[in-house]
């Protein structure tokens, strides 16, 4: 399947993707990738959508005591780890970038819990990058449709950005999010709604 082809029928499918995690600034975009990990974004909506009515900027997360964050991040699964990565995150932002969100790929990948996913997440949605996230809706869907054929994220990145244009690399990332999370599912995917049902090996029609 060709990538002009791929892209074509993603912009039929998903014509307008949009990153569904609620924030208002890269640091709540930031938090709220973090809490995304091995969690659904409607979960971290929920929880986000009370946290950051009182704890919206890193030196909110530095005063606050780790129990404390944990118990209000506690659904959104692996919270000790989470609560670590936002806090060591924040002590870094403040101390090292002046209370800012670096704006730049290297610099993001040097906080707590951000690692290459994440830091093309802020990089596309933040700071408006040329960046493609790869994350298990993308990797399935990639795996699926023949254009990877990698368990590795960080090698489906590399394989992705290859095969497509780099000013494409943002939306496609959502695009593949939204086609995997709505309609190629991981146990039930919704073949009948696909226009990739012909040429896919996983189609059931």
């Amino acid at each position: 399947m060709s990538p002009n082809s791929v892209m074509q029928r993603l912009d039929i499918m998903v014509e307008n993707p949009v990153c569904e995690l609620k924030h208002k600034n890269p640091f709540e975009l930031l938090v709220a990738v973090i809490l995304s990990a091995q969690c659904t974004d409607k979960r971290v909506n929920q929880v986000t959508d009370e946290l950051f009515k009182t704890h919206n900027k890193p030196k909110d997360f530095i005063d606050i005591s780790t129990i404390e964050l944990e118990n209000k991040i506690h659904s959104c699964g692996f919270y000790h780890n989470k609560a670590k990565a936002i806090k060591s995150a924040s002590k870094d932002i403040v101390e090292k970038f002046d209370g800012k969100v670096p704006n730049n790929f290297d610099d993001l990948i040097t906080l707590a819990g951000v690692g290459r996913k994440t830091a093309n997440v802020v990089m596309a949605v933040a700071f408006g990058g040329d960046n493609l996230a790869v994350d298990t809706h993308v990797l399935r869907v990639s795996n699926r449709l023949g254009l990877v054929n990698t368990k590795e994220p960080n090698k489906c990145e590399e394989k992705l950005c290859q095969i497509f244009p780099k000013n494409k690399w943002s939306k496609l990332h959502y695009q593949m999010v939204l086609f995997g999370r709505y309609i190629c599912k991981a146990i039930k995917p919704e073949c009948e709604k696909c226009l990739f049902n012909r040429e896919c090996p996983h189609s059931r029609i």
